[in-house]
């Protein structure tokens, strides 16, 4: 026999689920995932208070946390917030440089589980490589997909050096780490009628400084608040390194055209 719920009362879970969307008003087809931001470099200060306090001026926030080592309680110097619209965390980024609790903060779009593995997943850089593109696929092509995400600084058609044939891939530079982020979270785009790849272009040493990273664990789970990479004081957002721009890897637009080498084989890692 089935048993049905009191009068009144909501089912468990879903009808939550459902107010809870509604009262937040974000648009369920836009993952969590997107609508999050990664906040390194906070103060040991900071709360989750302040830190709510200062960035719901861009929009709702349906969760902030400034994470704890489980033991002391004390801040890792890194936190969370989730917006209730990708529109926000647009806005709140437009908004840069955030200042928390008297002290410059590193925001950045948080990078998933899965992704997190992959090498430079976390570093700052400002190119992309989009793999995967046609005969066809003209530099007109890749600026009108690619300029509405953010402003194009240069375009690179990689082309055979003696016979002048497109090689499949182009390398695309913007003004702003940002927009790289944006793009790469999605990682399929169509251009001009074909699917292509799109990843972050890592130069060799970028790749080589990933790799050793990852081989002492900072390639897991940096943005998700797990796997104590900032723990003991969170001191690499401490002076804006890794991801200031200014030390560790750099902000740079990720490598200088010659560094991806001249053979095919220059071109086998990136972010994979």
């Amino acid at each position: 026999m089935e048993v049905k719920p009191p009068p009144g009362r909501p089912q468990p879970d879903s009808g939550r689920r459902r107010r809870r969307r509604g009262e937040e008003g974000h648009d369920p087809k836009e993952p969590e995932q997107l609508r999050k931001l990664f906040i390194g470099g906070l103060s040991f200060e900071t709360t989750d208070d302040s830190l709510r306090e200062h960035f719901e001026k861009w929009g709702t926030l349906t969760d902030c946390v400034v994470m704890r080592d489980p033991q002391t309680k004390r801040s890792r110097g890194f936190g969370f917030v989730t917006y209730s619209c990708v529109e926000e965390v647009d806005a709140a980024m437009c908004a840069r440089p955030h200042k928390v609790d008297g002290r410059v903060v590193e925001p950045k779009r948080a990078v998933s589980r899965e992704d997190s593995v992959k090498p430079g997943a976390h570093l700052t850089v400002k190119k992309i490589f989009v793999g995967g593109i046609k005969e066809d696929t003209e530099e007109y092509n890749l600026r009108d997909y690619f300029e509405k995400y953010g402003k194009i600084e240069t375009i690179e058609v990689m082309e055979d050096r003696q016979s002048g044939k497109k090689r499949g891939f182009a390398f695309v530079t913007f003004d702003d780490h940002d927009t790289v982020d944006k793009i790469v979270v999605q990682k399929y785009h169509t251009i001009n009628g074909h699917n292509c790849e799109v990843k972050k272009a890592l130069s060799k040493q970028e790749m080589q400084s990933a790799g050793s990273q990852r081989g002492r664990g900072g390639g897991s789970g940096n943005f998700m608040g797990r796997g104590g990479n900032f723990g003991g004081g969170g001191g690499n957002f401490g002076r804006g390194g890794n991801f200031g721009g200014r030390g560790g890897y750099g902000g740079g637009g990720g490598g200088s055209r010659g560094s991806y080498g001249g053979g095919d084989g220059g071109y086998n890692g990136f972010g994979g």
